[in-house]
């Protein structure tokens, strides 16, 4: 389940709608900084390490080796879905190889985006890509599994140490020492609250495979957000397009036989970096207010354009997307007009491959596809043939301006809001 364009496509809804399919949904990738909303009966739940299988008590829910921790963003979030009704034991399993985000992971957040002179890469400051960091750099990375180890607080200490020379030259102003006795203090009374969930998922879910059970991996952010494949450098810390799955889980990919790609009927986008078409008009602000486009974790307002079908093409193609999920195509609803892109144009080349530089992103002119839009409200439509016809003439330019066919179109985000096409057939 990979969304394909700059996050945010509603993928929490999709991994919600298939979870009774499957035995085990998987996290692999990404933090805290993912937002999943889930509308059930009218309630919202909004979930960010915990992945969107977790209303389904007889599904065994997974954050696999690839995500990061903030563990006391975890267990609040534990906490909350708790006091919510839902129940959290046995059903969640957490990778004892995940890396761990601590203390200095956010400082160093604060201060590089305090220090940096060009246009915001849209960190959301919770110390995702730094911890990233350090996993690549091996030497000051500390995994879950750390703690449960007799030397934690030694090592603890040490990699305090090291982030406190770091972070003090970061800065003009005097660097306060860190306090490793207490950070070590919380860190162990996280580690008895989370004992009970960790584990070897990756064992796990290769046990699981080798026995065909059903496994949905559900990926965070977007693909356009990639760190190999997206827009560098304004893209997440982690592999967020389907490419990562194997990797952030430990899965090989012959046990893959299907991957869906979530898209929005339009495009949005959070942070910096080009965005070929944006809409900062009017028409970008309805779309805004239609979609209620404010981060589920951020509440930041989402830049909003017309559906770039260069760029979803791109990354269907790269994740080996099977079918798509159309999202939120009610909040279409009422334009007269509706467009489309469908190629670049650059330096007076009609281009249909994606660039790979954003500096080129940047100087393309989206050559666009304009198609009649419809008027009535589509929230209550159940099946594809209630639709209007503008509105299933516009959802087929989709898919064949991709090239994968459609399988689910949410038109409102309740479960009960869902045309379902056959998507996994």
């Amino acid at each position: 389940m990979v969304g394909l364009q700059w996050g945010d496509e509603a993928k929490g809804k999709v991994v919600d709608l298939l979870t009774e399919q499957n035995d085990i949904v998987v996290r692999y990738q990404g933090g805290a900084n993912a937002g999943h909303t889930v509308v059930t009966d009218g309630k919202k739940y909004k979930l960010s390490l915990i992945p969107s299988g977790i209303f389904n008590p007889k599904v065994q829910c997974v954050i696999a080796s690839g995500v990061v921790i903030d563990p006391a963003f975890l267990i609040t979030e534990i906490k909350t879905l708790r006091s919510q009704g839902v129940e959290i034991g046995k059903n969640l399993l957490i990778s004892d190889r995940a890396h761990l985000i601590f203390p200095w992971h956010k400082e160093e957040d604060r201060l590089m985006d305090a220090i940096a002179s060009k246009e915001s890469i849209g960190t959301t400051m919770r110390g995702i890509g730094p911890c990233y960091r350090d996993k690549v750099g091996r030497s000051l990375a500390i995994r879950l599994g750390d703690m449960y180890r007799s030397d934690f607080k030694q090592r603890l200490s040490e990699v305090a140490k090291a982030k406190d020379h770091l972070l003090g030259m970061m800065t003009d102003t005097d660097w306060e020492p860190m306090d490793d006795e207490e950070i070590h203090t919380t860190y162990a009374e996280y580690a008895k609250e989370l004992a009970e969930h960790v584990g070897d998922t990756t064992a796990f879910l290769l046990d699981a495979a080798d026995a065909n059970q059903r496994i949905l991996f559900e990926a965070a952010q977007g693909s356009l957000l990639d760190i190999d494949h997206g827009t560098f450098p304004y893209v997440t810390s982690s592999n967020s397009s389907g490419v990562g799955v194997s990797s952030g889980s430990g899965v090989p990919g012959c046990h893959i036989s299907k991957v869906v790609g979530i898209i929005k009927a339009y495009t949005t986008r959070v942070g910096g970096g080009p965005f070929p078409t944006e809409l900062d008009n009017e028409t970008g602000q309805k779309i805004r207010d239609r979609g209620n486009e404010y981060g589920t974790v951020t509440k930041r307002p989402r830049r909003c354009g017309w559906f770039d079908a260069v760029a979803v093409r791109y990354t269907a193609r790269l994740s080996g997307v099977s079918k798509l999920s159309i999202m939120l195509l009610d909040v279409l609803s009422t334009f007269r007009e509706l467009k489309i892109c469908t190629a670049y144009s650059l330096n007076g080349k009609t281009i249909r491959d994606f660039p790979a530089h954003v500096d080129d992103l940047r100087q393309v002119t989206p050559v666009y596809e304009t198609l009649p839009g419809w008027t009535e409200e589509i929230s209550d439509v159940r099946s594809l043939d209630r639709l209007p016809q503008n509105a299933r003439n516009y959802v087929r330019r989709l898919s064949e301006l991709v090239g994968k066919p459609f399988g689910l179109i949410s038109v409102g985000p309740d479960r009960v809001q869902t045309i379902d096409c056959g998507l996994m057939e």
